[in-house]
């Protein structure tokens, strides 16, 4: 685990050329502030960790040209901010209501599918792409596979996830998951009178750090680039190596994985 892979820049500079990305503690406390705005402004939210989002995946790998299969990407905010970098990118998702979200029309770019079985070719992208979807599919370490087998030898994927010890592992029943997933997922029904959205053991699941991180020390055909707290700041980074702190801390990890060549 690198750690500190964003803060070197591997696009070459120049003039024009994106800042350099910097996980700072300024930016850490914009992202949560962003966050805080979730469910009354989605657009603001969800605009800016897309930026965010491309800026740090930028400082891994170019985006100009490549071709970048975004899973579970739904309403296409990241798709949308990918393609403004340059990349080729197609969205990837099960649920057609959540493609139609923003402007109830199936966007051009989107393909309906499975995560646990991608309709991608083995080996056909150069990136790929997945925010916050593994802890809503029933086998995590199947949809990190399906991913690795879309990329292409010496592509890069970006898998990052909500643990679910974190503050917001229930999503919309925390801080309640503490106390048990259907436990808090039957107290927001009678809160509420419907179902959450996340509903745990149907959309939502629990998913460690422990977990994704044995899984990529097993996998021979990816090198690890790095395993990072996604939202917070550099100096933070440390944390990952922390059994039992890093589930509670990191809040939402971050894998990214090189594709070695077969052989």
């Amino acid at each position: 685990m690198t750690g500190g892979a964003p803060e070197r820049a591997r696009e070459a500079g120049g003039a024009g050329a994106p800042a350099p990305f910097r996980a700072t503690l300024g930016r850490s406390v914009a992202l949560f502030s962003a966050f805080r705005k979730e469910q009354t402004d989605p657009d603001h939210f969800y605009g800016t960790l897309a930026r965010d989002t491309v800026a740090q995946l930028r400082s891994y790998t170019p985006l100009e040209g490549a071709v970048v299969v975004d899973v579970g990407g739904g309403p296409g905010y990241f798709a949308d901010e990918l393609r403004a970098a340059g990349a080729r990118c197609v969205c990837v998702d099960a649920d057609p209501t959540e493609l139609r979200l923003r402007d109830g029309e199936l966007p051009d770019t989107a393909v309906l599918g499975s995560a646990l079985a991608l309709p991608v070719r083995t080996g056909s992208v150069d990136v790929c792409f997945s925010s916050n979807v593994l802890e809503h599919v029933p086998d995590p370490p199947a949809m990190a596979a399906e991913m690795v087998r879309a990329t292409r030898p010496g592509g890069l994927v970006y898998l990052s996830y909500t643990l679910w010890l974190s503050p917001w592992g229930g999503h919309e029943t925390s801080p309640w998951h503490y106390l048990g997933g259907r436990y808090a997922a039957r107290r927001f029904a009678r809160r509420t009178g419907r179902r959450p959205k996340n509903d745990f053991g149907r959309t939502m699941f629990a998913v460690s750090a422990a977990e994704m991180i044995a899984w990529t020390r097993r996998r021979a055909d990816v090198e690890v680039v790095d395993i990072v707290p996604r939202y917070l700041p550099r100096w933070a980074h440390p944390v990952v190596r922390v059994p039992v702190l890093r589930e509670f801390v990191t809040w939402n990890l971050l894998l990214v994985l090189r594709k070695r060549p077969a052989g």
